[in-house]
């Protein structure tokens, strides 16, 4: 209907002139971004929501729920909102904390007798408030195998006990690496603080408060909403869905740290609370405890970028929120990524504006675009660039010249045989038990806990590598052994490619041989 588009960008202008004319000014509209992000990254789908001085002036959608279904995006259709579920467990504790049932500065064995960090001290010091900030010295994405691939048999008192077995990259509280496990168990701080388990609580203390309607969290079902976005990836130039829900949603283990689900209308809604407050809601949570959750807590390196696009000379990580200057301006903001979902939330509290951006597909530069586009409206006008522009500097090679490709040797399968002094299983303390099997003429790989962590193993030139079943695990891994029969033996796996998403923690796994095949 290209007339009720005209009318609707005429509506959104008239309503705001002045938002409108910097848009035009610098030669594309909202509406154009929105679009050219689309073509450009050929997106299954999108909802767009903008605020400027408190008031909803956007507020759009494009695509489908499923690619090839008809069905389209709307304004109530459920996104994964991903990390952004953050800031919902951080308002949790604050509410908590509010109500007198624990403190920032209490410790987390008060309320979680059991948990425990690999170092004594940082255990007995790890506070609450570090649960949220990324400086607990666990490596960049540490036991995220316990997470993802979804589903998996991995509960969360597993992650409060694995969690001791997870070596330090750096030392408590000296620096930043963005986890996703002490999320968790703040989520479970939370329950023990509340009595309630953490869906329960987030339903009753951020959901229910903010009218925030159509959010999820937990088991539902699907019938129920139907109106569902669900995630996809590119393949052989098509969007297919991938990870999709069946009847009955599962509560999953990861909710405190990225599990919930929210609408367009929703995560507004979720914005002006921020931005704009009504009594009721400094009621919910009064300004000092706003102020807390906004504090710099980690500093966070800033890349050639960001300085380059936005003059950022701050960056910092708060309570589940990210803090930046961006071109003299202060933001607020956080990111959401899974498989196949994309998310951002920015504000400019100062303007009392902002954004919400939701996309279900394989959307990372298509967001990276879109942020800066729509910031740029509102920071810089005059320096904004075009889609194609942003797009063609991120896929620009950083070198002078592309380097030569590197062609793998080609993949044999391995036979038991050859694989015979290493069969077994093999156990790591933390993410526990898997085989190396003989199965079909060939050695399959299988972890106990994570049913995706699944495939065969092949020879790679003088490497072992696992090919794994499905597209679940973001890159296939290799295998080093040691020790020999007279010894129990060890290994070690590693990703093929080291670029690859840093949830995929293999390097962190220390397996041990501790029985044969049956």
């Amino acid at each position: 209907m290209p007339g009720a588009r005209c009318i609707a960008r005429w509506w959104v202008c008239a309503l705001l002139a002045g938002f409108c004319a910097s848009s035009q000014a610098a030669g594309a509209s909202v509406d154009d971004i929105v679009d050219g992000v689309v073509a450009r990254y050929r997106l299954p789908g999108i909802a767009v929501g903008v605020i400027e001085d408190g008031k909803v002036v956007y507020e759009e959608t494009r695509g489908e729920l499923v690619a090839g279904s008809g069905r389209p995006v709307t304004r109530r259709s459920l996104f994964k909102i991903a990390s952004n579920s953050k800031a919902m467990t951080a308002s949790v504790l604050a509410r908590l904390v509010e109500s007198g049932r624990l403190e920032w500065g209490d410790p987390v064995v008060k309320y979680l007798p059991g948990f425990a960090m690999y170092d004594p001290w940082v255990t007995r010091n790890m506070q609450v408030r570090d649960l949220l900030v990324h400086n607990s010295g666990l490596p960049e994405g540490g036991g995220d195998l316990m997470l993802w691939p979804e589903p998996n048999r991995f509960t969360r008192a597993d992650i409060v006990h694995g969690l001791r077995y997870i070596k330090p990259a750096y030392g408590f509280r000296s620096g930043y690496a963005y986890d996703n496990l002490l999320y968790v168990v703040a989520g479970e701080v939370a329950a023990s603080a509340g009595g309630a388990s953490y869906e329960e609580l987030v339903r009753r203390e951020v959901f229910g408060p903010l009218g925030l309607a159509h959010c999820r969290v937990g088991a539902w079902r699907s019938a129920d909403i139907g109106d569902v976005a669900q995630p996809h990836m590119r393949k052989d130039g098509a969007n297919v869905p991938i990870d999709a829900d069946g009847a009955e949603v599962p509560a999953i283990t990861s909710a405190a740290a990225g599990g919930i689900r929210c609408s367009l209308d929703d995560m507004l809604a979720w914005a002006r609370n921020w931005l704009v407050p009504t009594p009721a809601q400094l009621r919910w949570l009064p300004p000092k405890q706003r102020a807390e959750l906004w504090a710099a807590r980690t500093p966070m390196p800033i890349s050639e970028r960001r300085r380059k696009w936005d003059d950022t000379h701050y960056l910092a990580y708060a309570d589940g929120w990210r803090l930046a200057d961006v071109d003299g301006e202060w933001t607020v903001s956080h990111t959401g990524t899974l498989s196949g979902m994309y998310s951002v939330l920015m504000l400019l509290p100062d303007r009392k504006s902002g954004f919400i951006v939701m996309i279900n597909g394989a959307g990372d530069d298509a967001r990276t675009v879109i942020t800066e586009m729509l910031l740029k409206h509102f920071t810089a006008p005059d320096r904004m660039r075009s889609v194609a522009s942003y797009a063609d500097e991120i896929e620009k090679p950083m070198a002078a010249g592309p380097e030569p490709a590197k062609v793998a040797p080609p993949r044999t399968t391995v036979s038991a045989q050859e694989m015979q002094r290493w069969l077994g299983t093999y156990r790591d303390p933390w993410f526990g038990d898997v085989t190396l099997c003989p199965a079909a003429g060939s050695v399959h790989f299988q972890s106990a806990k994570s049913p995706l962590v699944s495939g065969t193993v092949m020879r790679e030139g003088d490497r072992l590598v696992v090919d794994w079943d499905g597209e679940a695990v973001d890159t296939d891994a290799f295998l080093r052994f040691s020790g020999d029969d007279n010894s129990a033996a060890a290994m070690k796996l590693s990703k093929v490619d080291p670029d690859a998403d840093f949830s995929t923690d293999f390097e962190d796994l220390a397996f041990s041989r501790v029985a044969g095949c049956e």
